[in-house]
């Protein structure tokens, strides 16, 4: 069946039996391409019949359907002419997992992040009423993304507005871990009812074209009907904010969704469907690991275990230090946005369930609240990943940074993520988190520094960024030297008089291994971790550069405003003459999909090598010739992997 779908039009041929077996070959291919790709699966999974039912119900792509997260748009892909093209998903050049719109007219907007979708069709309907066009406007929201301040700020409009669209509420009682809130106690109520909704659209018909006492019996049956729906279902929220509710419905009954979609295309001003789905859905093991099967690595369809073995990463070594503390300060508090499992905080969550707060997918809030804490005397650490936290900027300018208080900010999944894409790569947060006053900024070579960071941080009682990659430490690196971290002082990890090689984070052991490969050719490196990007050791720095005049800075951040900037300007500042300088860090691009060497190939990093032979051969003196001596190896330094 799915060989013969290239196109919604060819759905809308099936009748019911076809699509439920479309459905359930659609969620076998599913499985087959994220266990061998990695991806978002559990999410997909319950999503399969909902996305037919759209497909089959408007007519796409002039009926726009914006996906929130976009983390369950796979079987929307599937049918919309990239079904061949999903076996390439989140690989280089391939589909991304989330929706794009240069890769298809069906995918009316980019998405990546929770709770934009309402906003953005609130946006297309307003527009399309502007234009005098006709055609339909969907948002389709989880229950998780639907607790973010922005979803409720553009209910909020929306239902004000009157505007004709359709929320379809896709309810599976999940985010990323098992939602929490008022919101979703509300929602709960909800699904525990068994609401018989039937169309307003076509009692209004019947009941208006009675002569003389249509219009006003009308109005009598709509305040009847809304007092009786108080009554079952207190304090009915969609309904008294100005939407028209339906639902709830069985997510995974094509026939009904159909009929109440087709409902909604006639009733006007703004309707939200709710929609009951279950995540994992068809997947045993997926539905019952909802949380593990979100986002997956490539695993075994048989046993459901990842087919790489995991190792310990920065996350898990922060959860566990973080225990550690809190065990000798009852101060030390744990504050996540709805990524508990994610950022580590699965065993601070069962050993101090008091002092750990899931506040959902609010990154604002949780900033806000954390400073809040802070004010009061409790030590806050709050680990989100480096995009999300690009959500809650304002928070740390205004609620903490201008206050100066001890909110110590973990910023996870720092640099390149790779698979996920432009909208989880982490290379921005050195850039924006610099230019704020107060904050101090440091990144750990390795899991023992990081350890470290976590308890100087405490100590130091003010505004702390902490950042750290996705995954392990370079294992083919070990660092024998572990100094106390002091305010603002870097460390010298090799000594050298030729070169000064400065890096900071993960992009340490890529200098002790070019420094190693600049040793074989007779030029001595000197290697400072810089541990700090605010303050900066200065002194260390410039003592380096007077002594070497060549530097090259390394990060894994973009090249504005990041280590590589703060160098520029300290040689600036204090002009230091004759100084030749060489910044490796990520282009001032949106950095694709892809593993991080692709996504390095992609931006024609892997040529870095390339670019430090040139560095060194025409800057450093040497006898015999670095050009004679380098150019007889330039592929093998070319085609070098650090």
């Amino acid at each position: 069946m799915l060989e013969k779908i290239n196109s919604p039009e060819d759905i809308k041929k099936l009748n019911i039996e076809e699509k439920k077996q479309l459905a359930e070959e659609i969620r076998k291919y599913i499985i087959k391409v994220v266990s061998e790709n990695g991806g978002h699966l559990a999410s997909n999974l319950g999503a399969v019949e909902l996305t037919l039912a759209l497909h089959s119900t408007f007519n796409t792509p002039k009926d726009k359907i914006v996906w929130d997260v976009g983390h369950q748009s796979y079987t929307h892909k599937i049918i919309t002419g990239r079904r061949e093209q999903f076996k390439t998903l989140r690989k280089l050049d391939g589909l991304a997992g989330f929706p794009k719109t240069s890769e298809s007219e069906y995918d009316s907007f980019n998405t990546g992040h929770s709770s934009t979708s309402i906003s953005a069709a609130l946006g297309m309907a307003r527009a399309r009423d502007l234009k005098g066009e006709n055609n339909q406007v969907i948002a389709v929201i989880g229950d998780g993304a639907l607790t973010g301040g922005m979803a409720l700020e553009a209910l909020n409009d929306t239902g004000f507005s009157k505007t004709h669209m359709t929320v379809i509420l896709n309810d599976n009682e999940m985010s990323i871990s098992k939602n929490i809130g008022g919101l979703n106690m509300f929602l709960s109520k909800l699904r525990t009812k068994k609401l018989y909704t039937k169309s307003n659209l076509s009692g209004k018909k019947i009941i208006s074209k009675i002569p003389v006492i249509g219009k006003p019996t009308v109005k009598i049956v709509q305040r009847l009907k809304r007092s009786i729906k108080q009554l079952i279902i207190p304090k009915m929220f969609f309904e008294d904010i100005g939407f028209t509710y339906l639902g709830p419905v069985d997510g995974h009954d094509i026939e009904q969704l159909e009929n109440i979609m087709r409902l909604s295309k006639q009733v006007q001003g703004p309707v939200l469907i709710h929609v009951l789905t279950k995540k994992g859905k068809g997947y045993k093991i997926a539905e019952e690991n909802p949380d593990k099967f979100h986002a997956t690595a490539p695993f075994d369809i048989e046993t459901g275990k990842t087919k790489k073995e995991k190792k310990k990463d920065y996350s898990k070594i922060f959860g566990e230090k973080l225990v550690e503390l809190a065990k000798k300060d009852e101060r030390i508090v744990a504050i996540t946005a709805s990524m508990k499992d994610g950022t580590g905080l699965t065993k601070f969550a069962k050993e101090y369930p008091t002092r750990f707060f899931d506040i959902g997918i609010a990154e604002q809030h949780a900033l806000t609240m954390a400073a809040g804490m802070a004010k009061e005397g409790m030590i806050p650490f709050v680990p989100i990943y480096s995009s999300f936290y690009q959500r809650a900027y304002d928070q740390v300018i205004h609620d903490i940074a201008m206050q100066n208080l001890p909110v110590i900010m973990c910023v996870d999944r720092a640099g390149i993520i790779g698979a996920d894409g432009e909208t989880h790569q982490g290379t921005l947060d050195m850039a924006f988190f610099r230019l704020v006053p107060n904050l101090t900024i440091m990144a750990p070579k390795d899991f023992k520094e990081l350890e470290k960071m976590m308890e100087f941080a405490i100590k130091l009682n003010k505004p702390v960024v902490i950042r750290y990659p996705r995954g392990g430490q370079d294992e083919n690196i070990e660092f024998k030297k572990q100094q106390d971290i002091e305010l603002g002082k870097a460390e010298i990890l090799k000594e050298g008089q030729d070169v000064s090689i400065i890096a900071i984070g993960k992009k340490v052991a890529d200098a002790m291994k070019i420094a190693e490969q600049f040793e074989e050719e007779g030029i001595k490196a000197e290697v400072i971790n810089a541990r700090f990007l605010k303050p900066l050791d200065e002194e260390t720095i410039k003592k380096s550069i007077e002594k070497t005049k060549n530097v090259i800075t390394i990060e894994d951040g973009t090249k504005i405003n990041g280590l590589g900037t703060a160098i520029e300007e300290l040689i600036v500042e204090n002009d230091l003459q004759n100084v030749k300088f060489e910044k490796q860090a990520w282009p001032d691009e949106f950095l694709k999909q892809g593993t991080t060497w692709d996504v390095s190939d992609g931006t024609k990093m892997s040529q870095r090598n390339r670019g430090w032979i040139k560095f060194i051969t025409k800057n450093v003196q040497k006898e015999p010739s670095l050009l004679d001596i380098l150019g007889k190896k330039e592929e093998k330094w070319i085609n070098k992997k650090f």
